[in-house]
């Protein structure tokens, strides 16, 4: 079994592998219809190069640097640049409004900002003027912005303008693993971003833990990660980018959503970090695509399900064989060809995933992995592990190295070098969560016999009713969205008799039943008796399977998809509650009253 080396920092990590890997392929993007690598050489080539330019610029050791720009190639050479020339990685995403980039900013106290396109750029400005903090921009694609009030430099130009070695930067890398790598500021699901202090050391302890379970549960081999998440999000960051580096792996950067699956087919990576409303989104359309189809297909997914839910359950039965060998013969394979017919892994974190989610996965084949973290701990606690025996409603033991324990109010509590050393410039913050060495996570959970963490629930989004019962919002949420008429919901009822809902009906749903029943889908459909009626029918099928506290009484539909363009959901796709609270707060009171 593979190990990695104790290093010493993330850059040191870098070139090590670097100077091991030489000529093989790093960094794979679509260009030209083509995919195109950058290989580990001339990786570290720019790397020392950009480092050097940016110090070149006028650049010093603990300086923050923003990194705005979608998943490419060079947003892993410039994170790696900026860390190599001693400076601090302040990730970004591209979708944040002018006000979280001008908090961010300012916040931060960047000096400099790396943006990818002259779009981004020209977006961000506002941002940057509203700000006396950044001197100078670095523009990856060739940029004009006409009188910028700020000094802009040329991303290429800064390569190209010195002759800097991989070897030199190597030894220059003097910093250790206390010492602060990046600072990545959480998504916001319920306020202002904040920014976590990740250090070397909690991104190495992240990478190690991870590179050692997949080494022991899936083998080590060449691996082929699928880079598809934002890289400003922790979870990708650490998972996406630095651990495939530690592992000498390649990696694909994605060209979106609308082409993942096809991504997926050509790229076949053999390990993915994924999101639980990613597989919430694909469930639904694999589901309606062999339904659709009917004969053969649709039965063996009912078979798959049926013999997967029996074998999670532990009650396969001798004369489920047959049909079992026949899933595994005829249906699995070609489920497996679907997802580049290689895959290890896919590692859902970021967010609860519902186990019936995970189950139909597991079901169809594919080795579902639910991890559980923090951009507070680099991100990742805990995962499920093989070994350990998966369990969907678990998302198993903690890391090598990772203590975690429960506090006698059911809080999760984690010790370790993978524990942040605070929120920047937030001293008050700071202190609520770090005591005495233990980062209190605001999660509800509970261990099992065999040492596996189980999430109940987040501390501060749990719903108290008016008779003190708890409440857990994104079980009932996820249960909802399993219905085939429902995309998104969100519950309420903190300090009232009982739950209400909005709920967001599945467009693909909509427009089918708008034909069958010969209705135009337009907005006054919402109001339409009929079209209610079928949506209370998936309601009261999920309330059949919930307690009577759970249940939900009322329900509103909501006045478009939550997304991140409208602010309702963060770019690691999760509901942001006060923003729901804000648009939809004063209709939901009303179900009360009405």
């Amino acid at each position: 079994m593979r190990r990695l080396e104790h290093f010493p920092n993330l850059v040191t990590m870098f070139f090590v592998r670097a100077a091991e890997k030489g000529d093989a392929p790093f960094l794979w993007s679509r260009q030209d219809g083509e995919w195109r690598a950058i290989s580990w050489r001339e990786a570290a080539r720019t790397v020392a190069r950009l480092a050097t330019g940016l110090r070149g610029i006028g650049l010093e050791r603990g300086d923050r640097v923003m990194l705005v720009s979608e998943n490419r190639p060079e947003w892993c050479l410039s994170d790696l640049a900026i860390m190599a020339a001693g400076c601090v990685t302040v990730p970004t995403y591209t979708t944040n409004t002018e006000r979280d980039h001008a908090h961010i900013i300012e916040n931060s106290g960047a000096k400099a900002v790396i943006v990818s396109t002259a779009k981004l750029a020209r977006a961000l400005m506002p941002a940057i003027l509203r700000s006396i903090r950044p001197q100078m921009l670095i523009g990856i694609e060739p940029m004009r912005l006409g009188q910028a009030a700020i000094d802009v430099h040329d991303w290429q130009a800064l390569i190209d303008g010195n002759d800097a070695t991989a070897e030199q930067l190597a030894l220059q890398a003097d910093f250790g693993r206390s010492d602060l790598a990046c600072i990545i500021y959480t998504s916001g699901t319920g306020g202002a971003p904040r920014g976590v202090m990740q250090h070397h050391g909690a991104i190495l302890h992240n990478v190690r833990g991870c590179a050692h379970a997949i080494a022991e549960d899936l083998g080590w081999g060449d691996e082929v990660f699928l880079s598809f998440l934002p890289l400003s999000h922790a979870y990708e960051h650490t998972g996406g980018q630095f651990v495939p580096i530690g592992m000498g792996a390649q990696i694909y950067y994605a060209e979106g959503l609308e082409k993942l699956a096809a991504n997926m087919e050509e790229v076949r990576p053999t390990i993915m970090f994924v999101v639980p409303r990613l597989f919430e989104v694909l469930r639904t359309r694999i589901t309606k695509a062999i339904e659709k189809q009917g004969g053969m297909p649709a039965r063996l997914l009912a078979l798959a399900l049926d013999i997967g839910g029996r074998r999670a359950a532990g009650t396969l039965r001798l004369v489920d064989r047959p049909s079992a060998l026949l899933v595994d013969t005829l249906f699995k394979p070609k489920i497996a060809r679907k997802f580049g017919g290689r895959m290890k892994a896919m590692i859902s974190g970021g967010a609860p995933l519902t186990p019936e989610v995970g189950l139909f996965f597991q079901s169809l084949g594919v080795t579902f992995l639910q991890g559980y973290g923090q951009t507070e701990a680099a991100p990742v606690i805990s995962c499920n592990r093989p070994r350990a025996g998966i369990r969907m409603d678990s998302v198993g033991p903690p890391l090598d190295e990772t203590e975690v324990r429960i506090a006698e109010d059911g809080e999760i509590l984690v010790r370790g070098e993978l524990v942040m050393h605070g929120y920047w410039r937030n001293e008050a913050e700071t202190a609520r969560v770090l005591k005495d060495g233990w980062l209190h996570t605001g999660d509800i959970g509970e261990i099992d016999g065999k040492g596996r963490l189980r999430i109940t629930d987040r501390k501060k989004d749990l719903i108290i009713n008016d008779k003190g019962d708890n409440i857990a919002p994104q079980k009932v949420e996820g249960m909802l969205t399993l219905q085939p008429e429902i995309a998104q919901a969100m519950i309420a009822g903190d300090r009232k008799p009982h739950m209400v809902a909005v709920i967001v009906p599945d467009a693909e749903w909509t427009a089918e039943w708008a034909k069958a029943n010969g209705r135009a889908k337009d907005a006054t459909l919402a109001q339409d008796a009929d079209y209610r009626h079928a949506l209370q029918a998936a309601v009261d099928r999920t309330n059949k399977d919930l307690s009577v506290i759970e249940r939900i009484r009322r329900w509103i539909p909501a006045d478009e998809p939550f997304t991140i363009e409208n602010e309702q959901m963060t770019p690691s796709l999760k509901i942001r509650r006060h923003m729901l609270r804000r648009v939809y707060g004063e209709r939901l009171d009303a179900l009360y009253r009405g």
